[in-house]
């Protein structure tokens, strides 16, 4: 398919900029996707699509305060660090992302804090906005992780054209985050709460938790027409034995299997053993998933609304059906469903 495929129009005003009042009133459309059938609910009436025995599979990553701002040496000048992955925990070595870029170089000291709580040396350039840092910090890894904490913000995408808030500490992470290292939300599970979460439980719906690290390459343009020759940024996942005994169980019982969210869906394409069930794993996947792909594991899936020609909406289309999904998508735009991250939801059966 061709990336040309995936491109519409999307009006910034069904941009959300803010979460829904309550995570779970999110809007939801229902995709049949064996008939096109199209219904408009509520978040929470999820509910009535899952009975005793079928799984939802949930990423358990946790966000972390990824976004620094802080001050250039001898300049002053004011520089933002964006926190990617730690390459070292002893030498406390990250690759980040700098702004503005052509400014800081290979032997400058970065200052963060009134008081210079955290001090960072760059050590190396990776791309035009890549760089290595060394925080220089003698104290213990705790302490490291709180300072993190004190001056890093939460990572809001930059579309969302406003400061993050102490509200998007707590809305901008599933209920379920547990293993930090996301720079962002797996979007899907933010429609979650304790509430609905409890009354799944008690219907005798079964949670099978995977861990993806949600990169910002999940988030790369596409720059080639023909998708056979994009490249997928590496993401670190987890799955663990537990995690893969419950959803093998459920295929084998021909239950409904629920990947929650892209990054679920990706993590689980990732480990397919020979005979199609779940494998236990400890990877790094690039998979790239777009039409025509044939799934092995969830048979329904929610997600979010995504952008125009974005790997996202390349792996719903392969999911629910390009012509399918295409048109739920001109639904949406006509019924003003909110897109991207703290945006409406759509189930996909």
């Amino acid at each position: 398919m061709k990336l040309s495929q995936f491109k519409f129009n999307l009006p910034e005003s069904l941009v959300a900029n803010n979460p829904s009042d309550e995570r779970d009133e999110a809007r939801l459309m229902v995709l049949h996707k064996d008939s096109g059938k199209i219904e408009h609910k509520i978040f929470k009436d999820i509910l009535g699509y899952f009975d005793d025995k079928d799984v939802m599979i949930l990423n358990n990553t946790k966000v972390f305060p990824a976004r620094l701002y802080g001050n250039k040496e001898k300049t002053g000048a004011t520089i933002e660090v964006f926190l990617l992955r730690e390459l070292n925990k002893e030498l406390r070595l990250w690759d980040v992302l700098v702004d503005p870029a052509r400014k800081i170089r290979v032997g400058n000291k970065l200052y963060f804090g009134d008081d210079d709580l955290l001090v960072a040396e760059v050590v190396d350039n990776t791309t035009s906005r890549g760089r290595t840092i060394r925080f220089l910090f003698d104290g213990t890894d705790e302490e490291f992780r709180k300072n993190i904490e004190i001056l890093g913000e939460t990572p809001l995408p930059k579309y969302i054209k406003r400061k993050a808030t102490a509200q998007d500490k707590e809305r901008y992470q599933t209920i379920f985050a547990k293993h930090e290292g996301a720079v962002a939300a797996p979007t899907a599970g933010l429609h979650f709460s304790r509430e609905l979460m409890k009354r799944l439980e008690l219907k005798g719906i079964n949670f099978a938790e995977v861990t993806l690290h949600v990169g910002l390459g999940t988030f790369r343009s596409v720059e080639v027409e023909d998708l056979t020759k994009h490249k997928m940024d590496s993401e670190q996942f987890i799955i663990e034995q537990k995690d893969a005994d419950i959803v093998n169980t459920a295929i084998e019982e021909k239950r409904k299997i629920c990947a929650v969210g892209t990054t679920s869906m990706r993590a689980i394409e990732s480990a397919v053993s020979s005979n199609r069930t779940l494998k236990a794993a400890n990877d790094w996947t690039s998979k790239f998933i777009f039409p025509p792909y044939d799934f092995s594991i969830a048979n329904s899936m929610i997600t979010n609304f995504h952008t125009p020609e974005s790997t996202l909406l390349m792996m719903v289309s392969a999911f629910g059906g390009y012509d399918y999904v295409r048109n739920a998508y001109e639904v949406a735009l006509k019924e003003k469903y909110r897109f991207y991250s703290y945006g409406d939801a759509m189930l996909i059966i």
